[in-house]
């Protein structure tokens, strides 16, 4: 029997040459692949600036693989928006550095309500040293007569209470003296924004026995290599630094309250203040505001708002928000920390704005 003019042999000969021909060739077409197509980058590794000097690794939009072209139409919008500075990080490293409207590097601007969150870690940094107990009533460290409440309601407030805005004070003045710190509602019942949070700082200062800026000097600024200082405005204890000393906070936040090998938050409670602290507001921890909750509360308002604080932004990020558009967004499912200072971006606000919508499509677009 013959097949296509070959005897059997001869068909079985002439195939296994060509599926050995066939199989060099994918072999060569193989090794060629592997040679245009660069390998899949491995995860960088977290990279954290030296404590002192200016030094700080970057990392390229192209690099990253991200959109190039979407660069210059964010930053319009940030100068447009009367921002100072704009940080990008991604594992620690810079991707975008900018100034604005005469700010620079060196300048220290105010965090605001951002500053919030410095108190709540520190508040967890004495925790953690046996200094105080959050679940303890405020009265056991700084007496009584803090409130004009009576005694039996002005022992309901806890340190928590004050970390999640649930202390029960009346909220229509930001003022904390006594005579100011007027019962409202029994802790725990009620959530409201309010400046009375500031005595976690005199919590923090009599459990330690020292004075709060150096508490926090010592146990949190110096060791993540931090400037600024806390200054007294009116009603409000606000801490100025430059816009990388904040990039330093945040990266430290990223990567659960550890800095390099040094453990300064433990990270149980950094875990508990980036979470749902209680059941009214799903949107905020211990002074930090959470995105991608079902709903979520604002300053001066008793309403509830379905959906994501800031709906274009990550489910998992979890912020630090300050009067006039002073932000720190950390996303971990990206590594990333981004800052952003400078005066209102429209109108006056206490938090959050528009503005952080708008410019999170911006942000966004750079990397999808």
């Amino acid at each position: 029997m013959h097949i296509f003019g070959q005897t059997p042999n001869q068909y079985q000969k002439t195939m296994t040459r060509n599926i050995c021909k066939i199989l060099i060739l994918l072999l060569c077409i193989s090794c060629s692949k592997e040679e245009n197509d660069p390998a899949p980058s491995p995860t960088q590794n977290m990279y954290f600036p030296p404590l002192t000097g200016n030094t700080w690794e970057t990392t390229s939009i192209s690099d990253l693989k991200w959109n190039q072209t979407e660069v210059q139409p964010l930053l319009d919008y940030l100068e447009l928006k009367h921002s100072k500075s704009f940080i990008i990080l991604v594992n620690g490293r810079i991707v975008l550095e900018n100034y604005f409207n005469g700010h620079s590097a060196t300048t220290n601007w105010y965090w605001a309500s951002a500053g919030k969150t410095l108190t709540s870690t520190m508040t967890g940094i004495a925790q953690q040293e046996g200094l105080l107990n959050i679940n303890n009533k405020v009265s056991q460290y700084i007496g009584t007569g803090w409130t004009s409440e009576t005694l039996a309601k002005e022992n309901l407030i806890t340190c928590k209470h004050l970390l999640t805005m649930t202390s029960g004070l009346d909220d229509s003045t930001d003022d904390v003296d006594p005579a100011n710190l007027i019962y409202k509602a029994d802790a725990a019942t009620r959530w409201a924004y309010h400046n009375v949070y500031v005595k976690l700082q005199d919590v923090v200062a009599k459990a330690s026995g020292k004075t709060w800026d150096n508490y926090f000097n010592t146990k949190l600024r110096d060791k993540i290599g931090m400037n600024g200082n806390w200054v007294q405005l009116g009603v409000n204890s606000v801490y100025t630094s430059t816009s990388r000393s904040m990039a330093r906070f945040g990266l430290l936040m990223l990567n659960k309250g550890k800095w390099e090998n040094n453990q300064i938050l433990n990270e149980t409670y950094f875990n508990e203040a980036t979470s749902t602290s209680q059941n009214i507001n799903l949107g905020y921890g211990y002074l930090w505001w959470l995105n991608g909750k079902t709903s979520y509360r604002l300053p001066q308002s008793q309403l509830t708002f379905s959906g994501s604080v800031i709906p274009t932004g990550p489910n998992d990020m979890f912020m630090a928000l300050g009067k006039n558009d002073q932000k720190i967004y950390v996303i971990p499912s990206k590594n990333m920390v981004i800052i952003r200072m400078g005066d209102a971006a429209d109108n006056v606000n206490l938090a959050l704005s528009d503005f952080d919508e708008t410019l999170w499509e911006k942000i966004s677009a750079l990397y999808k």
